[in-house]
């Protein structure tokens, strides 16, 4: 029920998809302003129109969707066409920022398994040497093996099992933005 009060907050286009609205003045606005010195078109987006962008996505989910950037005068048609790619180009740098944090994090998961196997071999072997009942401080050490061994396991088995989980819906909202179709109006008040 939430969902569709969700959707019916938005317009959809005569085909059916979801319209994000985004209305403006100028193109210029659309661009962050902290480089004074770079031509608008080779900036960064606005860091508040990329997070409104990615909270509409999340928002209407699956659904397809149309960003429609609404200006109050005619702009040039290279300007339209330079900041469809700028969003395209964005997002998919963004799908790739998290790619490769995702890489990162699989590498370091991987890293600390190896470390871990190797850490409890260690301590297996320690736990079956006769040392183990002679000598206290070799109790210990082997224990203490043990939980380092369980731990970078665990951080390891977490990483596989639930750490990616969010990068990875990151990557495909990314991608669904940088693919989604633009539309321009004018005069829009």
């Amino acid at each position: 029920m939430m969902k569709k009060e969700i959707l019916e907050r938005y317009e959809r286009a005569d085909s059916g998809e979801i319209i994000i609205d985004v209305s403006t003045q100028k193109v210029e606005d659309l661009y962050s302003k902290f480089d004074k010195k770079s031509h608008f078109l080779k900036k960064d987006l606005n860091q508040d129109l990329v997070e409104y962008i990615i909270d509409c996505a999340m928002e209407i989910g699956e659904e397809k969707f149309i960003i429609c950037f609404n200006f109050e005068s005619q702009i040039e048609d290279t300007s339209a066409l330079k900041l469809q790619n700028s969003v395209n180009r964005f997002f998919l740098y963004l799908q790739e920022h998290e790619r490769t944090k995702m890489k990162d994090m699989l590498k370091k998961s991987v890293t600390l398994l190896f470390i871990g196997a190797f850490i409890a071999t260690i301590s297996v072997f320690m736990h079956q040497s006769e040392l183990m009942n002679r000598s206290i401080g070799y109790a210990v050490m082997a224990e203490g093996l043990t939980v380092a061994a369980w731990v970078s396991l665990w951080e390891a088995l977490a990483t596989f099992l639930i750490k990616w989980v969010p990068y990875k819906k990151k990557i495909s909202l990314y991608k669904r933005i940088a693919n989604a179709k633009i539309r321009f109006n004018f005069n829009a008040k």
